[in-house]
């Protein structure tokens, strides 16, 4: 299942906060699909670091990062 989350109206560095909070409560096999205004940099090694995949698709403005675990039994721990 995907959970959804619009962070496109926050400020930094709350969306980050949101995004890392969300994957906590994400369920084993769920996908997290994220919306926001600017390519998120900073989360994306975060992501590498906690055995997360990730694709972007979008432009500057309007951006949505569908985010998976690498290794979904890892991530229920």
């Amino acid at each position: 299942m995907d959970v959804s989350l619009d962070v496109s109206l926050l400020e930094p560095p709350e969306p980050l906060e949101r995004v890392l909070d969300a994957l906590a409560g994400l369920a084993d096999g769920d996908r997290l699909r994220v919306k926001l205004r600017r390519q998120p940099f900073p989360l994306y090694n975060f992501l590498r670091q906690m055995g997360y995949e990730w694709e972007t698709t979008g432009a500057e403005g309007r951006f949505e990062v569908l985010i998976w675990s690498a290794n979904p039994a890892a991530s229920s721990r």
